[in-house]
């Protein structure tokens, strides 16, 4: 008889889950997974357009290094621009160099100094680009012991540009993987109250249940499907949502934003563009809250009927 009973209820909760569908706590776990699912999307989809836009820098600058030229007296500017060039482009691993006009090292100065000022009564420093390349096969150290025959030579390489930037982007990756963890624990601990307040709600079922027999394992599976719809539901809402935010503020940065704040954030998120490895990553975000949905309410179940029992 038990037996049978169990049978009957068996076949009732594949068309009536024990978990009603659509409870109040139900819905309101919805949107409170679809809201970090949302938030895990734009912290990893933020961590990946600064990583890519780090290392892009880090390349360009990587293949460029500059040549500072101070004036000198008794020395005579404009030829020590084209010995220096002349150096430049001897040196194995250099794929070109060019001196900036007057004109050039002047706009340089004017984010400091302000646009409109006549600096023809400064003695300015003249800089000459000089592109690599292949910064492995560049032979730096002859290009600096060939330009000490210049006076007021000196040669940058942006190595510390390169460290600077390279720590930043560690850090802005460490600290979105520290903010994608405080995330998923939050999720973890809404899971485990919504769950824990599903079986109170359902409590004459689960002992019903346990009254014909039915196993905790069975149990916590009911829950665990209920749960596994839920977080794939909202996984899925709050990373179409994070693609969604990152297409609208890719639109808006060029149009909203000023020029000078557009370039700013520019340098730190590129164009706002996942590309297929930043989409995959978002993609990602539902299979994880999914699983994390339901083995969080699984085990949440199986201790919740072991503390009753």
């Amino acid at each position: 008889m038990i037996r049978q009973l169990v049978a009957r209820l068996t076949r009732r909760s594949a068309g009536a889950p024990i978990v009603p569908k659509h409870s109040v706590a139900g819905r309101t776990l919805l949107m409170l997974i679809t809201i970090m699912s949302f938030l895990s999307a734009v912290t990893l989809g933020g961590v990946v357009l600064v990583q890519k836009s780090a290392i892009a820098w880090s390349a360009d600058v990587g293949r460029e290094m500059t040549i500072q030229i101070r004036p000198v007296e008794g020395e005579v500017m404009e030829s020590n621009l084209r010995t220096a060039v002349s150096l430049a482009q001897a040196t194995p691993g250099v794929a070109g160099a060019r001196a900036l006009s007057l004109e050039e090292s002047q706009a340089l100065l004017e984010p400091w100094l302000g646009a409109g000022l006549d600096l023809s009564a400064i003695a300015v420093p003249r800089l000459i680009v000089v592109q690599l390349g292949d910064p492995v096969d560049a032979d730096i150290d002859q290009l600096q012991r060939n330009l000490q025959a210049i006076k007021g030579a000196s040669l940058d390489t942006h190595a510390a540009w390169r460290q600077q930037l390279n720590t930043m982007a560690g850090t802005v990756v460490i600290s979105g993987l520290l903010v994608l963890g405080l995330i998923g624990v939050a999720t973890v601990l809404a899971i485990i109250f919504a769950t824990r307040g599903a079986m109170a709600t359902n409590r004459e079922i689960v002992d019903v249940l346990h009254f014909i027999g039915a196993s905790n394992k069975f149990i916590a599976g009911e829950f665990q499907g209920r749960f596994l719809t839920i977080g794939l539901q909202g996984g899925l809402l709050g990373a179409l949502l994070g693609t969604l935010f990152f297409i609208l503020i890719g639109t808006a940065a060029g149009s909203v934003l000023p020029t000078e704040a557009t370039t700013q954030v520019g340098f730190i998120f590129g164009n706002f563009v996942l590309g297929i490895d930043g989409t995959i990553f978002v993609i990602l975000v539902i299979p994880v809250i999914a699983v994390l949905t339901a083995v969080t309410s699984r085990m949440t179940v199986r201790r919740y009927l072991s503390e009753a029992s």
